[in-house]
């Protein structure tokens, strides 16, 4: 075959991918889809997935000390959550044609990330309630969109996490709602875990600055709203990060307001004119300094998953064995 006739096949093959983009379709595995659009489905699934795995550590560390069974059944069940949305996330990736294994090498070993949300400490026990209600919030908004992403095998997913974030958000609420109905110490402490979790859900859970009005200076915003266009352009995300962010903020505020706390920023107000909230925008420094890279915390997170890896290789092995076993012709055993 000439490369002239290759390159017109490749052209017929972007251009019948283009229209089932036009046509708000899904595209599936075994669809041909341009290495670009691979290449950011595979990032973005794989940090998704990183995330939900590494975002168990937080509230997972107060498993055995709630303050009742009550509450430590519920806060068993969402941890359990959290590793089944890594479990259907690593799924969709594989379906992009990588391997599990090398993706979850690439998270321990620095080469891939998870949401830097999770880089920060759970010191009490309302922190739970306060991840809950802020960052499965800030997911829940995100994410949403995500459910009719036009990757197929990532939207089905999606659909299924986004049903147990939303009940996340209720419990998290919840749980915020009883400690400000109780005594004055436990409203203190409410109020001292919204003070440190605001900043890293609003800022981090939503990605950086990707337009000047969020905060970005014209380079930088430049530069993400580039990154935002293709995105949205082949369907895999539906909205920028500071609309987002934005819807984030308005859901959040009056939500406060009724439990009776105040979020750290003093610049929130309504604003008449935008019909919105307005509150300090995320500039690029003050996303890079809710980070939290290289910190203590960042460095446990990523131990602790190794480790966990590590002591449950046996497990793998044996489930592969087992498989290989259960696959064998009958009598082949024998």
């Amino acid at each position: 075959m000439t490369a002239s006739a290759t390159r017109a096949d490749e052209d017929e093959l972007l251009a019948h991918f283009d229209a089932l983009i036009a046509d708000g379709r899904t595209i599936e595995p075994r669809d041909w889809m341009p290495d670009g659009y691979r290449r950011m489905l595979v990032r973005q699934i794989a940090q998704h997935a990183h995330s939900e795995i590494i975002g168990m550590q937080p509230e997972g560390g107060w498993l055995t000390r709630a303050p009742s069974l009550h509450r430590k059944s519920v806060l068993l069940a969402k941890v359990g959550d959290e590793a089944g949305h890594g479990l259907y996330l690593y799924s969709a990736a594989e379906t992009l044609g990588v391997d599990r294994a090398d993706l979850l090498d690439a998270l321990h070993h620095g080469r891939q990330r998870a949401s830097a949300t999770f880089n920060h400490p759970a010191l009490t026990w309302a922190d739970t309630g306060a991840i809950a209600w802020l960052t499965d919030g800030a997911a829940v908004i995100n994410q949403a969109p995500l459910c009719r992403t036009s990757y197929g095998p990532y939207a089905r997913a999606m659909r299924r996490v986004c049903q147990e974030e939303a009940f996340h958000v209720r419990q998290g609420y919840d749980l915020m709602r009883a400690l400000c109905e109780g005594t004055p110490e436990q409203k203190e402490m409410a109020q001292d875990a919204v003070n440190r979790w605001w900043l890293p859900a609003v800022a981090l859970m939503f990605g950086p600055p990707d337009t000047e009005a969020g905060g970005a200076d014209a380079r930088t915003a430049a530069l993400g709203a580039a990154v935002s266009r293709r995105a949205m352009a082949w369907g895999i995300k539906r909205h920028t990060n500071d609309e987002l962010r934005q819807r984030f903020v308005d859901t959040c505020v009056p939500q406060a307001e009724r439990l009776g706390l105040t979020l750290p920023d003093p610049v929130i107000r309504w604003n008449e004119e935008r019909g919105h909230y307005d509150f300090t925008p995320v500039d690029w420094d003050t996303y890079r300094k809710a980070l939290g890279d290289d910190t203590h915390w960042a460095r446990q997170r990523i131990a602790h998953r190794l480790a966990a890896h590590e002591d449950g290789a046996w497990v793998r092995e044996a489930a592969v064995a087992h498989a290989a076993r259960t696959d064998e012709p009958r009598g082949a055993a024998a």
